[in-house]
């Protein structure tokens, strides 16, 4: 059966928060193919419309007749007055969000305890932490009075094993680890479904804004081993928004072949 079953995603209004780049983008693009309605949050306008484009154009080369609307909304979730603003932004026809996904996310320096940032710290929590957490305290609502809902949290192996060099990001996943677990358990006498997606080595802009702009750094991250893309999570996050409406994919840890842990790794190969 092919994950864009009609029945599950056509016409269904998705919101994807950091849908710029990577994952989000990714994503934004597997649905639109799946004829679904795309609300597309991210800081970066330019970027953000570019994303747009592609979604509108996959949509109509997958000729699925319905479907395929798309909204761009510049918003920082790490801004809470922003958040709270969300609805006056939302066109009134799509404000009956089915999914939600909470991609916005990222990873600042590879600093030892004692040694990180205080802006780092700050950084990494107001987005991947209270970001998630305002924007689904505010869907989790609307959710709960329609009796109906995914919502979609984009975690990290970082959050089921930590590493040296990453408490301040491993805190932060663990933390959404946690939220998502505790969302599960309160919706569990509801139609609502909870995901946490928690991949392990990917390849994309994030190792760089996490070596802080060095490339070279971040492409070493990846020497001799084949990394997910972000192609290969935006289907598992589709493929667990396209479940059957009684399933439930809780949590997908998913991994590169040769990945085994954040510390375990075979790099023999290549690229």
């Amino acid at each position: 059966m092919s994950i864009f079953n009609a029945s599950r995603l056509l016409g269904k209004t998705v919101l994807i928060t950091g849908a710029s780049a990577g994952i989000g983008a990714a994503t934004a693009i597997l649905f639109a193919k799946g004829g679904s309605n795309l609300i597309l949050l991210a800081r970066r306008a330019d970027p953000l419309e570019k994303v747009a484009e592609a979604a509108r154009a996959a949509h109509k080369a997958s000729g699925v007749q319905q479907g395929g609307a798309v909204v761009t909304i510049q918003l920082d979730v790490s801004d809470r007055a922003q958040v709270a603003a969300l609805w006056s932004k939302v066109p009134s026809n799509f404000r009956n969000i089915d999914i939600l996904v909470n991609n916005a996310g990222s990873a600042h320096g590879l600093d030892q305890v004692g040694d990180v940032l205080d802006s780092d710290i700050d950084a990494m929590f107001a987005t991947n932490v209270f970001g998630l957490i305002s924007v689904t305290q505010l869907l989790i609502k609307d959710f709960k009075a329609r009796n109906t809902g995914h919502v979609i949290n984009v975690g990290s192996i970082a959050g089921r094993e930590s590493y040296a060099g990453g408490s301040a990001y491993c805190a932060s996943k663990a933390a959404v680890r946690a939220f998502s677990g505790s969302l599960l358990r309160e919706v569990v006498n509801t139609p609502i479904r909870v995901t946490e997606i928690q991949p392990g080595m990917v390849e994309t802009e994030f190792s760089i804004v996490r070596f802080r702009g060095d490339k070279s750094a971040a492409d070493k991250v990846y020497d001799g081993l084949l990394p997910l893309t972000a192609e290969d999570i935006a289907e598992e996050i589709v493929w667990a928004a396209a479940r059957p409406p009684h399933v439930n994919l809780a949590e997908v840890y998913v991994l590169p072949v040769n990945q085994a842990s954040p510390t375990l790794a075979f790099r023999g190969g290549s690229k």
